[in-house]
Formats: C-alpha cells, sequence, structure tokens
C-alpha cells in the first residue's frame, strides 16, 4: 500500500476504538465504584501487566499525584520483569506465574487494596497468577482485556473486556488494543479521583504546582474562581502553594500580608 492508503486503513481501524469502549461502559463503571470503595477506605490501586499493557499502567499511575496532588503510594504500576522492562523488552518476563505476587508483596499488599490486571490477549501467565494469588488471600481483582472469554477476565472481580478485534498488523496489540486500555485507564482514574473530590468543576484543584505552566494554571483558575487579578492571584496560590488551599484560605478571611 502507498503511504496515504496505510494511514488512512490505520485511521478506520482506529475509529473502532471508542465504540468498543463505549460498548463495556457498565463493566468500567462496576471497577470504578469497587475502586473509589477501597481508595476512600485508605487502600490503593494497583495494575499488573507485561509489556506494552504494563507500561500503560505505569503512566496511569505516574500522572494521578501530578494532575490531582495524591500520594505517590496511592496508584501503583508494576510491570512484568521490573523497572527496566519500561524501556526494553525482558525475554520471558511475562510467563512466569509467580511473579507478580512476589512484586505485589513487596509493596506490602492488603486486602484494603484492588489489584487491576492489563493484559491485550487475557492470556498473560504474569497476569493470570497474579490475579489468582490475590483471590486465594481475599484482595479485590479487575481486568482491562481485549478479547472475550480470558483466562485473566476468568479470574477477575471485576473485568472489563473491550473486544478491539483483529489488529492491522495482526498481533501488535500495541495498537488498537493498547488505544482501548489507554480509555479505559483514562476513565478509570479520572472518574475514581473525582468521585474522590479532587477535582473541582472541571479543575485539577489538588495538582502540584511542578512547573512554570502549572502555576499559571493555578493562577487563571484563581482569578476566574474569586474574580482576582493577576498579581493577586499570584501572591495567593504561591503563600498557599495550592489552588484549592488557595480558595479556601480566601473565602476564610485570610490575609496575603
Amino acid at each position: 500500500m502507498p503511504v496515504h492508503e496505510l494511514l488512512t486503513c490505520i485511521n478506520q481501524e482506529d475509529k473502532s476504538v471508542p465504540l468498543a469502549v463505549e460498548r463495556v461502559i457498565p463493566q468500567i463503571e462496576t471497577l470504578v465504584n469497587a475502586t473509589v470503595e477501597r481508595l476512600r477506605e485508605g487502600g490503593r490501586l494497583f495494575y499488573i501487566g507485561a509489556g506494552t499493557s504494563g507500561r500503560l499502567g505505569i503512566v496511569d499511575a505516574s500522572e494521578c499525584p501530578p494532575t490531582y496532588g495524591v500520594p505517590h503510594g496511592m496508584v501503583i504500576g508494576i510491570i512484568a520483569g521490573g523497572d527496566s522492562a519500561i524501556r526494553k523488552a525482558v525475554e520471558f518476563a511475562e510467563d512466569d506465574t509467580k511473579q507478580a505476587w512476589k512484586d505485589l508483596q513487596e509493596h506490602k499488599i492488603t486486602d484494603k487494596d484492588i489489584v487491576v490486571g492489563i493484559a491485550a490477549s487475557g492470556g498473560t501467565p504474569y497476569v493470570v497468577g497474579g490475579l489468582e494469588a490475590c483471590r486465594r488471600q481475599g484482595i479485590a481483582t479487575g481486568c482491562i482485556v481485549c478479547n472475550a472469554n480470558s483466562p485473566v477476565a476468568a479470574v477477575a472481580d471485576y473485568p472489563v473486556e473491550v473486544i478491539t478485534g483483529p489488529e492491522f498488523v495482526t498481533g501488535s496489540t500495541r495498537m488498537k488494543a493498547g488505544t482501548a486500555q489507554k480509555l479505559v485507564l483514562n476513565m478509570l482514574t479520572t472518574a475514581t479521583m473525582i468521585q474522590l473530590g479532587h477535582v473541582k468543576g472541571n479543575k485539577m484543584v489538588d495538582m502540584q504546582l511542578s512547573n512554570t505552566k502549572l502555576v499559571e494554571r493555578g493562577i487563571r483558575m484563581l482569578m476566574e474562581e474569586l474574580q482576582l487579578a493577576k498579581p493577586e492571584a499570584a501572591a495567593l496560590l504561591k503563600k498557599f502553594g495550592s489552588v484549592r488551599a488557595a480558595i479556601e484560605a480566601y473565602r476564610n478571611g485570610s490575609s496575603l500580608s
């Protein structure tokens, strides 16, 4: 195929992904409710996966603290083969059925937590073994898979099965399946953090002010919410360190002096 036709065909396949996600919103809702329940009681959300699936979990987990101001240990991504597998594939790491539980134990996992296995095929031994071990320990489990009737879904309490169908390049599950997993992860943590109160309206009021762009965004939030001029909003944010704290302090009559 010429390049234009290649891109058109890939795009045509990609268009089917959000529709596949839409069909399983009830499954995602159940998983979100279970996650909120545990995080509200001090539990944590773990992701386990191999290859692209593991990397997607790590990306989603790493975005939660800066976006919502939550502790780094609240959402944790674990990949088969350890941190080196984030950049370079670790051969046969996904085939070890016992390693995921060992990895989870390093974080002192308890039955207050919830573990979500991410596996495009739904058959990754690392994920199946991890979820089975969690079940034996009374730990809640969920999954995000892209095949029907998979071994991973069979051992998950809250399965999400987004059936994306054959890939443009056969077996290249970083494409449609990976996109579907990313969309579901976005929905899972965004909905969870909103339910936990880390968003006001549609604003990230608990975000970490870790760069100039985010500081500027925080200033604009204060200007809009409190009807302040920019210098006053900037001073307020600098003093109180977060958008939420600045709003609460201002409304409680705290002075900038």
